[in-house]
């Protein structure tokens, strides 16, 4: 059944507005990926850089066709196993996509979201939909409609409220635009699954010329608080007179005087603890804390999602200041 909200989101879209709307990985910042206006709104509202190409999400794989040129086999594999879902490919584009959207790569991100209020807005659209997440460029991402509200306030004309997010870290990543399938970004379904439907998968780094897909940036998913995940970089005595939070996997064994503590999965599961942590990583950020301190999590299945995002947090340590 679609809500009245739903259909008014739809509609600001066709208009060519931008819409907040909830996924199961994080909330996205919609527009009509066909209106290079209203894409460019899109990247002034979070303060994206240009050359940072952004995920079209459609409902039906119609959308699809007006997308991509065509679809590899081990991409139609995919599809059908992980659509809807938390798996964006990357294909080569057929030249009505804007190159706003893809930022002049001949290749554009697809995926299709696993939320019902979502696939409702985008065939109401009538239009497949960008969806960067709905922040500020290189902080955390919102996992609930009160972030969006916080971070980006009036810039935005419509926030849809669909409820917390489910997975809670961003889609993975697979292009097909190299010789054989590649992993662009760690998220949301494990790279392990995709292997065993596939076979073997290539690890990729960002492009020279920029990069490949979103969430390639060294510096990335940062609160304003310092994060510092690798604990030898700090002695106790330059820590003794801070105000510290930690950010724990699982229930701590406290040497330490924290400020607070943020515990992602007290039973160390790793897609709990996925779910949780940018709304922890955010809690943290409110405190005005000097620094938040960051354990690692072991890296298999979504454990290679969240220390990829924790990296990246904390990449601004280094005299970069917030991201």
């Amino acid at each position: 059944m679609m809500s009245e909200e739903t259909r008014k989101g739809a509609e600001i879209i066709r208009r060519g507005g931008v819409v907040a709307f909830p996924t199961e990985t994080v909330y996205g910042l919609g527009a009509d990926a066909f209106n290079p206006i209203a894409v460019a709104r899109v990247f002034e509202v979070k303060r994206r850089p240009y050359f940072d190409p952004l995920i079209v999400h459609l409902a039906t794989l119609k959308d699809l066709d007006r997308l991509v040129r065509e679809i590899p086999s081990k991409a139609e594999r995919l599809i059908e196993k992980f659509w809807p879902g938390p798996l964006t490919l990357v294909l080569f584009k057929k030249e009505e996509v804007p190159e706003i959207v893809t930022s002049g790569l001949q290749t554009v991100a697809v995926r299709m979201p696993k939320h019902p209020m979502t696939l409702q807005l985008i065939q109401l659209a009538e239009t497949p939909i960008v969806g960067p997440s709905a922040n500020p460029f290189g902080y955390l991402s919102p996992t609930r409609a009160e972030d969006v509200q916080e971070q980006l306030g009036d810039q935005v004309d419509f926030i849809l409220d669909g409820g917390p997010c489910e997975v809670g870290v961003e889609s993975t990543i697979v292009s097909f635009a190299e010789e054989g399938p590649a992993l662009l970004r760690a998220g949301g379904i494990p790279l392990e699954e995709i292997e065993s439907i596939i076979g073997k998968v290539n690890i990729t780094k960002s492009g020279e010329k920029g990069p490949l897909a979103p969430g390639m940036l060294p510096k990335h998913y940062a609160p304003r608080t310092p994060v510092l995940l690798n604990w030898d970089e700090a002695s106790p005595e330059e820590l003794k007179e801070k105000r510290i939070g930690l950010l724990a996997f699982r229930e701590p064994m406290v040497f330490f005087n924290f400020s607070h503590i943020e515990i992602l999965s007290k039973k160390g599961d790793l897609r709990e603890a996925a779910a949780n942590l940018f709304s922890a990583m955010r809690r943290l950020d409110r405190l005005g804390l000097d620094l938040i301190l960051a354990e690692p999590v072991p890296e298999v299945g979504l454990g290679r999602a969240i220390m990829d995002r924790l990296r990246k947090a904390s990449s601004t340590l280094k005299g970069e200041g917030g991201s």
